[in-house]
């Protein structure tokens, strides 16, 4: 039995002070609470009862006097259910991630997704016959109120029409994905979770162990590297297992729906054109000798080397004083930067740590790396970090902070439209980094400070553009090659190394063990080619960054008029009123040169120095 004071206990830590864990009694009790149990019971029998009332009859709705009214009834009592499911499988999936090795919390998890997933077979009716219904029908009831509140989202089902399969496909889609994708998925996450990697006869879990890659002392580096290439290499047979499962699922499912290429249904999703997004990888690609092969080999020039070995990629600068910045201070500088820019902004932000919407300690089995959760808009997002002191660590915190801000803005929409789609969900995350740094650059005047920080920057940058973009490029062959049949653990690496070797260049040595590095991405399992979207959203917050340096009069009122249309409006239309074009070739360049400006200024201070 798991209580909720289980859950969200207090953590201190003598370097970093009293770190937060979030409070998801906001959401329920506890696992074994009668208002989770109570919900539930709601829900399954919302479900059947919206399916007993509607299936089959939505057209006909459609041809009534009042179809505005009846359908717009219809939509909204979908909305409510849609809104109670999220917020019964947001929580379950919280509590899972503060501790996948957990047994009760896995249980819990599983049982949840089952019911959910059983439950909500009963609504897949309603999307397919919706879009059934004629164009110039539904066109018609939508042009009145209230249907016309729903038409961006009634509008973005249609895209989905040409892919849809007949209902009883779709359903069994929808039931076997509990013992297939999801299953696989949680595969991933409990054998990351319960890894322990041995550096210096301390055995650690993933994220410390990763955190060590940014330690003042190479040699720690190089120890953490090589135990982590050693324990990913150990379980290569799980993680291609993985990899190989579930790339031939997503081409099962590609088939059947008619996608062409591989990253075809990703675009759909995220509501951008195959087009935009082959132009930014060329753009990005094309710029690789510019940015990280330029920058690493100057890197390597700081630390006295020809190239860097791979575990120095990330390492602070040699000479620089290290510290650890407690979580207040980290606090107080994200909301600093988000105050100066909008005191709305940091009235909003704010409220994550008043109202312990954040879970920031290292704790063993909780989930690696950060996450912004939006729940549902009858409640509130959380935020997830592992917190443990780096400069690093203070830009995660403005990064998801930033998706926090953007999830409570757009949650007026309602449960149907207020998520937003990739093309724009990393915007308010990566200008929330670039506020917080550049305010505390602008507060440095030390040289050799100010050099780390912007080299710290060009790092972060480069991370999540020419890495992801990388990462892209991974997937990609891995999937072409997968339609082939089933790839080697070697084909795999193989891969991985082709890739890493075009973006970083010859200034990075990249030395057996990092090889297996691909196993523990988790974004390649739970959302394949999800990772353009941090790319998209750098190059496009470089873009409005310097749109509002240049002319900050009415830039905020637009910006978050950007932020709170949530899933309303198309990418371009949120961008016109800044006069920002992304399917312009030329755009890309406009992100991707803040970036070479950036090291071009830590050419002129190597120079001077």
């Amino acid at each position: 039995m798991v209580h909720q004071s289980a859950i969200a206990s207090a953590a201190t830590d003598a370097d970093f002070g009293s770190l937060p864990e979030w409070d998801l009694s906001h959401l329920y009790p506890g696992i074994d609470s009668e208002a989770f149990k109570a919900d539930m019971i709601k829900a399954e029998a919302e479900c059947q009862a919206i399916a007993e009332t509607y299936r089959g009859k939505l057209a006909e709705l459609a041809q009534a006097a009042d179809a505005s009214l009846r359908l717009s009834e219809a939509v909204r009592r979908y909305e409510r259910v849609e809104d109670l499911l999220g917020r019964l499988m947001s929580y379950a999936g919280l509590v899972y991630s503060g501790d996948t090795t957990d047994p009760v919390r896995a249980k819990f998890y599983g049982d949840t997704q089952e019911r959910l997933t059983a439950a909500s077979s009963e609504l897949l009716f309603f999307g397919l016959e919706l879009n059934r219904i004629d164009d110039a029908v539904m066109d018609k009831a939508m042009s009145n109120a209230p249907l016309a509140h729903f038409r961006p989202w009634i509008e973005d089902l249609r895209k989905d029409k040409p892919y849809q399969l007949e209902d009883s496909i779709e359903k069994l889609f929808h039931e076997k994905s509990v013992t297939g994708r999801s299953a696989w998925n949680r595969l991933f996450d409990e054998t990351i979770a319960a890894l322990r990697f041995n550096v210096r006869g301390e055995e650690l879990a993933i994220e410390p162990t990763l955190n060590k890659l940014q330690d003042t002392d190479g040699s720690v580096r190089k120890d953490a590297a090589e135990a982590l290439g050693k324990v990913f290499k150990a379980n290569l047979r799980t993680f291609t297992l993985i990899t190989n499962t579930l790339a031939k699922d997503k081409e099962i499912s590609d088939r059947w729906r008619g996608f062409e290429d591989v990253a075809d249904s990703r675009h759909l999703a995220n509501r951008v054109e195959r087009e935009v997004v082959e132009a930014m990888v060329s753009a990005v690609r094309e710029a690789y000798p510019r940015l990280s092969h330029r920058y690493y080999a100057l890197k390597a020039k700081w630390f006295g080397k020809d190239a860097l070995d791979y575990w120095d990629r990330n390492a602070p600068l040699p000479k620089v004083e290290q510290r650890t910045i407690t979580w207040n201070e980290a606090r107080e500088t994200v909301l600093g930067a988000y105050s100066a820019f909008s005191p709305r902004m940091a009235q909003i932000a704010e409220r994550f740590f008043d109202e312990k919407w954040i879970d920031a300690p290292t704790r063993p089995g909780k989930a690696p790396g950060a996450f912004a959760h939006p729940t549902v808009p009858s409640a509130h997002p959380y935020v997830l970090l592992n917190y443990q002191g780096k400069p690093r660590d203070v830009m995660t915190l403005a990064h998801e902070l930033g998706h926090g801000v953007h999830q409570v803005l757009a949650a007026p929409n309602g449960a149907l439209m207020a998520p937003t789609p990739l093309t724009l969900a990393e915007t308010a995350s990566v200008f929330g980094e670039m506020l917080t740094f550049r305010r505390l650059l602008d507060q440095t005047a030390d040289k050799v400070q100010r050099k780390a920080m912007l080299a710290a920057k060009v790092e972060d940058m480069l991370n999540t553009v020419v890495r992801q973009i990388a990462f892209y490029s991974f997937e990609r062959k891995v999937h072409v090659e997968r339609r082939n049949g089933e790839l080697t653990a070697d084909q795999l690496c193989d891969l991985w190394m082709s890739v890493q070797a075009e973006s970083l260049g010859r200034a990075i040595r990249l030395g057996p063990g990092y090889e297996t590095f691909w196993a523990y991405i988790p974004h390649f399992i739970h959302s394949p080619f999800y990772v353009y979207a941090y790319a998209f959203g750098d190059c496009l917050v470089n873009s409005l960054y310097g749109i509002y340096e240049r002319s900050s009069e009415g830039f905020v009122d637009r910006y978050f008029a950007l932020l709170s249309a949530g899933g309303t409006k198309h990418y371009s239309e949120l961008l016109a009123p800044f006069g920002l074009n992304a399917s312009d070739p030329a755009f890309w360049q406009i992100g991707l040169s803040m970036i070479e400006r950036l090291i071009a200024e830590l050419e002129e201070m190597e120079k001077a120095a």
